[in-house]
């Protein structure tokens, strides 16, 4: 897969593309100010443990105290195996048992805070590095899964070797390999085992010096990332808007990455960077909630806070020869797309998509599996099932970070995020059993509605009726002002 990789800098904001084939398939953003926690290490202190949920409460020095669940707990395994295969015949140990109130944790942050709920934590560390992650609480050396199966065992030999263990004089700790460090070198090996010990000796000094909700590591910035992680194979180029950033990635490139060096190139032109691609057009595009298909049918993205659904319609297509085809190339270009969108917007967590019914069985299995195989492209873990009873095509997309629509956009102000309001009559008769309601509890001179120009307006015309009848039952005066700051559904009932 040919991929080009766009890197659009100012000290504000850092954006990243990755474009193949021609169109932008992932699109990834930093800005200092608004900075994701993922994989930060802090020192944190327990502010609550809640044995009914088995969590704890932790804070960190952020807003909202971050959230630790009973499974995200280490628990030192007898032979150094990972805790996730040695806990599976264990009784989980209650999360009473292992953190008490006003305890100081060295915690690692697994998922951004997302909406209202604050940062996810884990007290396993774990540090990436260029080919490796280092375990350092545990002794295990494990392989990355999406290396074959044949060569795992002769490279966690290999591995072993270079990490040693502490009885040989070796250093130990828990190491995996990257899927990128499939063909490394030992000596490329060992400078990342340098790299990553060194980078923990660093963190332990730090957590005996600094005081508690301190920050004792924080994961690289957006451009380090990108060498780190999405540069594959299929890179073709990385180009760069900024001179000044191109000769800091050139650096830290040669030292940790210097297979991705020559891709990389300074962007000299005089358009912006964005525009060689119409990137701007896809983001606001992929902020909305329909997505046209080149068919004729379109698809509406529809982002809660439980899960995310997506209905796919035919529109206008009427190309194929019966009414079974058309249903089916609109679902097998919408399989294709929804597989796109996914990357483009980062959404994640549960995925209920509504597929045309298709009548023939031989339609649906076609259509799953272009879905699945266009799902195997994402980077990010994704599980999907297959049609259930009514139709539907259930999934799940890995969520650490927010989704495109949520780091760009916010609340409505007028509407609460509900996106509708209130018609302007309905806000007139709640107006005016508002006046209602007080004049009863009240005994004021006059009644004064101050509202929206629209409502004020509504008042004036098809309303007048209804107002005067009420003056005349209350017998009181009521006038009217308005406020073209107010939105349709905000109103005030002055007593004078």
């Amino acid at each position: 897969m040919q991929q080009d990789i766009l890197i659009n800098w100012s000290p504000q904001e850092t954006r990243v593309a990755i474009i193949e084939n021609g169109a932008v398939q992932e699109l990834h953003m930093e800005r200092p100010l608004e900075r994701g926690l993922v994989g930060n290490v802090y020192l944190g202190k327990v502010s609550r443990v809640l044995p009914g949920m088995q969590s704890a409460f932790i804070d960190i020095g952020l807003e909202r105290a971050a959230f630790l669940h009973v499974a995200d707990v280490w628990q030192r395994q007898e032979g150094g195996e990972a805790p996730m295969f040695a806990r599976k015949d264990m009784p989980v140990v209650p999360i009473e048992k292992q953190v008490f109130e006003g305890q100081t944790l060295m915690v690692q942050v697994i998922k951004d805070p997302i909406g209202t709920k604050g940062a996810r934590l884990s007290t396993q560390i774990s540090i990436a590095g260029r080919l490796l992650v280092l375990l350092p609480q545990d002794d295990h050396i494990g392989i990355s899964q999406k290396i074959p199966q044949g060569e795992r065992d002769a490279l966690r030999a290999r591995l072993q070797g270079l990490v040693g263990t502490k009885e040989t004089g070796g250093g130990g700790g828990g190491f995996i390999l990257r899927t990128n460090g499939e063909d490394s070198s030992d000596a490329e090996l060992a400078d990342d085992i340098r790299y990553l010990r060194k980078t923990w000796s660093r963190i332990k000094e730090a957590s005996v010096r600094l005081p508690p909700m301190s920050l004792l590591h924080q994961d690289l910035n957006l451009l380090q990332r990108v060498l780190r992680d999405l540069v594959g194979e299929g890179t073709q180029s990385i180009r760069i808007d900024s001179k000044e950033q191109f000769a800091l990635l050139m650096t830290f490139g040669q030292e940790y990455m210097p297979a991705a060096v020559p891709k990389l190139q300074h962007y000299r032109g005089e358009r912006p960077i964005f525009d060689l691609f119409a990137i701007d057009e896809e983001i606001a595009r992929a902020l909305g909630r329909r997505v046209d298909l080149k068919s004729g049918g379109y698809l509406i993205v529809d982002q809660t806070e439980a899960l995310t659904t997506v209905d796919v319609n035919t529109g206008g297509y009427v190309g194929a020869r019966n009414f079974d085809d058309t249903i089916f190339k609109t679902n097998l270009e919408a399989a294709q797309q929804i597989a796109r969108q996914l990357r483009l917007r980062n959404l994640g967590g549960i995925i209920i998509v509504d597929f045309i019914d298709m009548v023939r069985d031989d339609h649906q299995a076609e259509v799953l599996s272009e879905f699945k195989r266009q799902l195997g492209r994402d980077r990010v873990k994704t599980m999907a099932g297959g049609f259930s009873q009514l139709g539907l095509v259930e999934m799940t997309r890995k969520r650490t970070r927010e989704s495109l629509a949520h780091m760009l956009c916010e609340s409505c102000p007028v509407c609460q995020g509900k996106g509708h309001v209130k018609t302007v009559r309905s806000v007139c008769y709640e107006v005016l059993r508002e006046i209602l309601r007080e004049a009863r509890q009240f005994n004021p001179r006059e009644f004064r509605i101050v509202a929206s120009p629209k409502v004020v307006e509504m008042f004036l015309d098809e309303e007048s009726q209804h107002l005067a009848g009420l003056s005349d039952f209350i017998k009181k005066p009521i006038s009217l002002q308005a406020e073209t700051a107010m939105a349709q559904e905000q109103y005030d009932i002055v007593l004078l």
